[in-house]
This record gives structure tokens, C-alpha cells and sequence, in this order.
């Protein structure tokens, strides 16, 4: 049951810019490029809620504009030259994810328009310096993720106390997972609990690091940001389950099966990048739009994996939580 819905996003002043704005022509077919670093099969509810938003702006794909898709299936190394394939195709928008994903379309492009549908950290990883002045052809939304990831090691420690050794799932080949890391020891040692980084780089790894996540020398598992993280919560969280292990990551994890969820709601991120496509389209430049950053994030709480684990959380908990899944 839903408890609350909602999504704040702030923004700062406009600010000029070199990018010379393209609005688009009466009868003209804009055409949208989407680059993926992780699968299409894995992504459908982030596809679908950007397709949301699009529609809310009076945008259809085969009437007034066409988007070409490209999938680096998990391979960050693909996403330089899948950028440069759109690049190529000349798109009058780039909506990419994640610092990967969107560092890749910096490099391919100076001049197209790229909106960031969800990255974390963009002012700490170097894809943008200012959120209410973007340069050049960059804007859209980003979170800090090293503080939600710390905070959600206390989420963990305030929900089952006895806790003392936590894992954290990263992906070493982003970006932000140093950061993530860095804040998340910082909050261990505050919390006199001690946090262990388990790297994979692949859906093929997941198996391997639940592994050596051994009942007693791991008390629970904290999943970091990662778009293949993101198109593999269900398996994540089976694993899991599977080593009867307590979870916390995104709220699309918890909804997946995994016990926890706390962040924003990275759905309507995608839909929001519909407002910053259809500003572009109508002449915006990336300069004039700022960079937006929830405030607002969520808790949630599977009581249906909780049972499964046979664990039992605090009436006080879950009135806390916006979301408990039954």
C-alpha cells in the first residue's frame, strides 16, 4: 500500500550557452537517440516511463518523433562507439543513463543536445561543474549516491541492530563506485560496523559474489547504483534470498524482490527526461535548462521477502516506510 507518491525536483537559474538551439520545424519528425549500457529486456520500465513522459508532451513515436535505441547489453566498453553510431544518425536529442553512459555521449558529441535521464554524482564525476548552469550540451537529472548509499547502511543497522558485517555489491567499471564506497566507509566506521566491497562487472559474476558471501562472515547486502545492477534486481535479489541474506537497494529493487528499497523514484526520473526532450525540441539549449536533483526519496519495505526470510520488522518501521509490499 502506497502511503506517499511524490516526486520534488529542484533546479537553479538558466544560463546562456555556446550550443546553438534547434526548434523543431512545423511537420518535422524529431529523431531521439537512446543509449543503454545495460539490456533491452532489462530496461522495459525505464523505456516505458520516458515513452510516459513523451506522450505527456504530445510526443508519439511514428507520428512526431522516432527514437533509435542502443544496448551496450552490460559491456561499458560498446558505449563510445554505440554513441558514436547515433551521433552518426545526426538525432536532435541523446538521452543516455549513468556516468558511463552519459560520459560516453560527452566524448562522441559537443554539439547534440544530452540529457542525462538519471546519472549519480554528475558534479563529483566530472560530467557537468554547475547544476544550475550545465555547460555546453549537457542537462537532465542527478542524485548523490555516495550519501544514499550511507544512508542506507543506516537504514540497515536501525532496522536490524545486531548487524556487524555488510556487503556492498559495486560495479568497479563505473565511475561512481569509488565515491559510493569512500562515503559508505565513512558511515560503517560512525555506525562501529564494518562494510566489504564485492565487485562484479557482469550478470555472470552475481552468482560468484553471493558465494562468498557466507552466513556469518556477511550479515547483510547493500546493492549500489549501476544501470546492469538496475536490469538485474530480480536476480540480485534472489540471490539474495537464496544465502538468507537482508537487502537494501533502489526502490525498484525492494519491488523486484529484494527486502529494502530506499532512493528516489528513478521511474519517474525517466519520465521527467520528457520535459527537458520537449524543451530541447522546442529550442531550449542544455545551457538553459538546470540540472535537477530529487529531494525526496522513498522506503520501502517487502514484507513478503521479509517473510521468506522469516524476519521481522518494527510497526515503527513500517510506518515509516511510503511503500509496504504485501
Amino acid at each position: 500500500m502506497r502511503r506517499r507518491d511524490f516526486m520534488k525536483v529542484i533546479g537553479g537559474a538558466a544560463a546562456s550557452g555556446p550550443l546553438v538551439a534547434r526548434a523543431q520545424q512545423p511537420g518535422k519528425v524529431a529523431k531521439i537517440g537512446f543509449l543503454g549500457s545495460a539490456s533491452a529486456s532489462g530496461s522495459t520500465g525505464p523505456v516505458e516511463a520516458l515513452r510516459k513522459g513523451l506522450r505527456e508532451r504530445g510526443y508519439h513515436e511514428g507520428q512526431n518523433i522516432s527514437i533509435e535505441f542502443r544496448w551496450a547489453e552490460g559491456d561499458y566498453d560498446r558505449l563510445p562507439g554505440l554513441a558514436a553510431e547515433l551521433v552518426r544518425l545526426n538525432v536532435d536529442v541523446l538521452i543516455t543513463h549513468g556516468t558511463p553512459g552519459v560520459r560516453a555521449a560527452k566524448q562522441a558529441t559537443t554539439t547534440i543536445p544530452i540529457v542525462m535521464a538519471i546519472s549519480g554524482d554528475a558534479p563529483s564525476t566530472g560530467l557537468i561543474t554547475n547544476l544550475a548552469r550545465p555547460e555546453a550540451n549537457v542537462t537532465g537529472s542527478t542524485y548523490f549516491l555516495s550519501e544514499l548509499n550511507a544512508k542506507r547502511l543506516q537504514w540497515l543497522k536501525d532496522i536490524f541492530p545486531t548487524v556487524t558485517k555488510i556487503a556492498a555489491l559495486s560495479n568497479p567499471n563505473n565511475p561512481v563506485s569509488q565515491p559510493i564506497m569512500t562515503a559508505m566507509e565513512s558511515m560503517a566506521a560512525n555506525l562501529k560496523i564494518s562494510v566489504e566491497q564485492f565487485k562484479v562487472a557482469a550478470p555472470t559474476e552475481f552468482e560468484t559474489a553471493f558465494a562468498a558471501m557466507a552466513p556469518g562472515r556477511i550479515d547483510a547486502v547493500v546493492v549500489t547504483e549501476d544501470g546492469e545492477f538496475a536490469a538485474s534486481h530480480r536476480a540480485i535479489s534472489g540471490l539474495a534470498i537464496a544465502k538468507k541474506l537482508p537487502s537494501i537497494g533502489a526502490t525498484e529493487f525492494a519491488v523486484a524482490g529484494g527486502l529494502i528499497g530506499y532512493g528516489a523514484n528513478v521511474l519517474e526520473l525517466y519520465r521527467r527526461a520528457g520535459y527537458f526532450v520537449d524543451r530541447i525540441i522546442k529550442g531550449s539549449k542544455p545551457a538553459d535548462l538546470p540540472v535537477e536533483r530529487p529531494t525526496i526519496f522513498e522506503l520501502v519495505i517487502n514484507l513478503k521477502t521479509a517473510k521468506v526470510l522469516g524476519l521481522n520488522i518494527s510497526p515503527t518501521v513500517l510506518l515509516l516506510a511510503n511503500e509496504v509490499i504485501e
